[in-house]
């Protein structure tokens, strides 16, 4: 018979395109065991049909959690503990922990032997004692510097002290620097009229003066034939002050050092100052780091550091550059200055010693 049966399924051809007619040929059973067929492994299928329906039981009525609740209730109290087979007994198993006795050492006290514990030595230790054992040890970080180097020059610890991990010298108070008390008015007045005696005016961190009154002060320098340094950091100077700065030093011959650092000058207005500058190639230093507009890009910075590559006199420039080619390149112009300077002063003192 199953030889029969095999040949006959041999010989039955499965048409996949008539599923229906297929389908419509299988009796209930069939069908019934074709839909318990799933792949439960297969992920595109849902929950609900990756496995079949297994329950053939119709429900009993609606889902009660309190009938729920007593059922099992009652089921466990009507359900025996389960014996024990070995009868609980209190025991240790293992060796007993024995707490091992610190070590103890014998010093001398007084010609005398006494047995006493590490705790006991340190604790007996002045403040010297300690900080010269810390620095023997090298914990450095437990010291101060005035105890490292009292215990390192052996010399008595008259401050601080040695009660805690991290010790802190005492603050030193440093008194605030005067205020500048340059009178404005009176500096343009000078410049105005030449005073042999301003050589340098400082007017750094002085508050409050406008706008207008700094504009006043650059353009007193321009034709100011005394004053050798103008110093000018952190007044809140805007563009229009470095413009009319610019324009001063365009004409002027005398400044050898310009101070302008610490205000709100952008990096078109420094490349301005640089030009003037160039004109009379006089100037030997110029300060100008530090501004608010901290940036100053690379266009602003290949500007500077060609005006620079064309100055011969300046020595000096105070500029935070970003990039590194405008930073070289600069680095190498003031170089060269520096060299031709040195090189003329080598040939006059050869030229003296002759």
């Amino acid at each position: 018979m199953s030889a029969q049966t095999n040949q006959k399924s041999e010989e039955v051809e499965v048409d996949l395109d008539n599923l229906d007619d297929l389908l419509s040929a299988l009796t209930a059973e069939e069908l019934e065991e074709l839909n318990g067929d799933f792949d439960p492994d297969n992920s595109l299928l849902p929950p609900s049909q990756r496995v079949r329906d297994q329950t053939t039981k119709d429900p009993t009525g609606p889902f009660s959690r309190e009938k729920l609740l007593q059922f099992l209730e009652e089921k466990a109290k009507q359900e025996k503990d389960w014996e024990n087979a070995v009868p609980y007994k209190k025991e240790t198993k293992g060796k007993k922990f024995v707490p091992k006795e610190p070590e103890r050492t014998i010093i001398n006290d007084d010609d005398e032997k006494v047995e006493t514990e590490w705790d006991e030595i340190l604790n007996a230790a002045t403040e010297e004692e300690l900080a010269d054992l810390a620095a023997v040890l090298g914990f450095h970080s437990m010291l101060t510097q005035t105890q490292y180097y009292a215990s390192l020059e052996d010399r008595e610890i008259h401050e601080g002290g040695f009660s805690g991990f991290a010790q802190a010298q005492k603050l030193k108070i440093v008194p605030d620097e005067a205020p500048n008390m340059t009178d404005v008015e009176d500096s343009i007045k000078k410049l105005k009229s030449n005073d042999k005696e301003l050589k340098s005016l400082n007017i750094n961190n002085i508050k409050n003066i406008s706008i207008e009154r700094l504009i006043e002060l650059c353009e007193a320098l321009k034709e100011n034939t005394v004053c050798v340094r103008f110093d000018m950091a952190s007044v809140a100077a805007t563009d229009k002050v470095a413009k009319a700065l610019a324009a001063s030093l365009s004409e002027n011959s005398t400044l050898k050092t310009v101070n302008v650092e610490s205000n709100f000058i952008t990096g078109e207005s420094i490349v301005e100052i640089l030009k003037a500058i160039n004109k009379n190639q006089a100037l030997i230093e110029l300060r100008a780091a530090n501004q608010k507009p901290e940036v100053l890009g690379n266009k602003v910075e290949m500007q500077i550091a060609k005006l620079i590559k064309e100055n011969d006199t300046i020595l000096r420039l105070g500029l935070n550059f970003e990039f590194p080619d405008a930073r070289i390149k600069v680095h190498e112009k003031l170089k060269k200055n520096l060299d031709i300077l040195r090189k003329k002063r080598v040939g006059k003192d050869e030229a003296t010693t002759d």
